[in-house]
């Protein structure tokens, strides 16, 4: 039996390709509004429309009597932060965010929930305290970033739609972006610690993450900010250790500072993004007693392989 319609902004990406299978596997249409709608993958139960991702268009219709929009579109932050860079990251969210509080506003039908993706990234380089969803932002670029999303969504409101907001961690997964590359350089014997290796990474599988954008969906005692993390975050040294131990491979060097910012300058990409980290805690979702099939490192890298 057909649930009703999801809409998922953004969702040609790896977090949106999953999300669509798993809904579409429960029995939902599913919507991905996407830039490039004749170049995505089809998939059953999976419909492409186009969108830009600032400017209202056809699109709408599908979000009018919709039971729900995710909102997950934004530039993808792994690249050099250049003037022009960082304007076509925060447009890309403040944006897609505006146009989406409009869409709603204009529904006969509004959505029942709006779930918006935002980042443990608005905490900064928060050494090794605790951070909650009370924690305030930290400083920086991705902080700022963050916050600006967030104050976006919050300038947006939609008072017939339930909303939560997953800030979300690192996101493990076969086929993942930067965990793809973190284990190719490992099995290439390059998995050192980076840096001094002290700065914490909070993560979630990807297959806990679908579940908990599901809860969102269904679950309407869910509403406001929720970190999505699991409850045990691990240093990078233990990243990388952990990572060569399921790579199979043994001790490396680790990579000093002034050679990881050498690195990410080839790369084109931005040193911050490795250097520093955040221990975010999942209170809320501990609180609302989330069941996590994936809360342990080494288990969570395993399936990935």
């Amino acid at each position: 039996m057909n649930k009703g319609r999801v809409v998922i902004a953004g969702g040609s990406g790896f977090i949106g390709k999953a999300l669509a299978r798993a809904l579409a596997g429960r029995e939902y249409e599913v919507v991905v509004l996407t830039r490039s709608p004749d170049a995505s993958p089809k998939t059953l139960g999976v419909t492409h429309v186009a969108w830009d991702g600032k400017t209202l268009g056809e699109w709408t219709r599908h979000v009018d009597r919709s039971v729900a929009v995710v909102n997950l579109a934004g530039k993808n932050v792994n690249c050099r932060y250049t003037p022009a860079n960082l304007k076509e990251i925060d447009d890309s969210r403040v944006e897609a965010v505006t146009v989406m509080g409009e869409a709603i506003r204009r529904c006969g039908e509004p959505p029942r929930v709006l779930v918006q993706a935002s980042t443990t990234a608005i905490y900064g380089d928060a050494g090794d305290r605790w951070c909650d969803e009370s924690t305030p932002p930290g400083e920086g670029v991705p902080p700022t970033t963050a916050s600006k999303w967030e104050r976006a969504f919050d300038a947006q409101p939609t008072p017939l739609t339930r909303r939560v907001v997953l800030r979300i961690s690192f996101v493990l997964g076969p086929g993942g972006g930067v965990l793809r590359m973190l284990s190719n350089l490992t099995r290439c014997f390059i998995g050192g610690r980076v840096g001094s290796g002290k700065q914490y990474i909070s993560w979630i599988h990807v297959d806990d993450l679908v579940r908990l954008i599901v809860g969102a969906i269904e679950d309407d005692t869910m509403r406001g900010t929720y970190n999505a993390a699991t409850p045990n975050p691990v240093t990078n040294d233990e990243f990388m250790r952990t990572l060569r131990r399921v790579c199979r491979r043994p001790w490396s060097p680790p990579v000093p500072e002034w050679a990881v910012r050498f690195g990410c300058f080839v790369l084109r990409t931005e040193p911050v993004l490795a250097l520093t980290g955040r221990r975010a805690s999942v209170k809320r979702l501990e609180e609302a007693g989330f069941p996590f099939v994936y809360p342990h490192f080494e288990q969570a890298l395993e399936a990935c392989r």
